[in-house]
């Protein structure tokens, strides 16, 4: 009886195997600069904004959690319905110094990339993952990426759930 069931076993171990490879075809992901060669900074991003579709994560403009820059110049896309399209320089300024001041997670400039690792464009957060779904082969789907309330905090280790209000006169 017992030998009957190793068949089955390995069966079931190979069709997850099978299915596990399209699952992970499936998804994009998130991954360091590494490399050799030149390495986008979030200030060269900040100065080329007008090369980018941007958009953020979060629930205003003073609670950011992420923001992603997907090339206006290539013919992959980005797309969600959660994340704020920025129009302006300055919007992306004050969202860059936010996630720069006031997360508890040193921010980190990430490639977005497709599941064969073509490039879709940037992320730059305290967060280190956002799901990405491919809508078809050259569309990945971002998910909202929500401000958790203790990501925030003041500098001297007092966790709060946002950056301080404006001082009352």
């Amino acid at each position: 009886m017992k030998k009957d069931k190793y068949p089955a076993v390995l069966a079931l171990i190979g069709v997850f195997l099978v299915s596990g490879c399209s699952w992970y075809k499936s998804y994009g992901k998130v991954r360091l600069q590494s490399g050799p060669g030149h390495k986008v900074t979030i200030q060269e991003l900040q100065q080329n904004w007008h090369d980018y579709t941007i958009y953020y994560a979060g629930s205003s403009v003073q609670l950011p959690s992420a923001i992603m820059f997907d090339p206006k110049k290539d013919t992959k896309t980005l797309m969600s319905d959660k994340w704020i399209k920025v129009e302006d320089q300055e919007t992306l300024s004050e969202l860059i110094s936010w996630i720069q001041g006031t997360t508890r997670f040193p921010p980190r400039l990430q490639r977005i990339l497709g599941p064969d690792d073509q490039f879709y464009g940037y992320f730059y957060s305290g967060w280190h993952h956002v799901v990405l779904k491919v809508v078809d082969e050259t569309t990945l789907w971002v998910y909202d990426l929500p401000v958790p309330p203790d990501f925030y905090y003041n500098g001297d280790g007092d966790e709060k759930t946002g950056p301080d209000p404006a001082p009352t006169p």
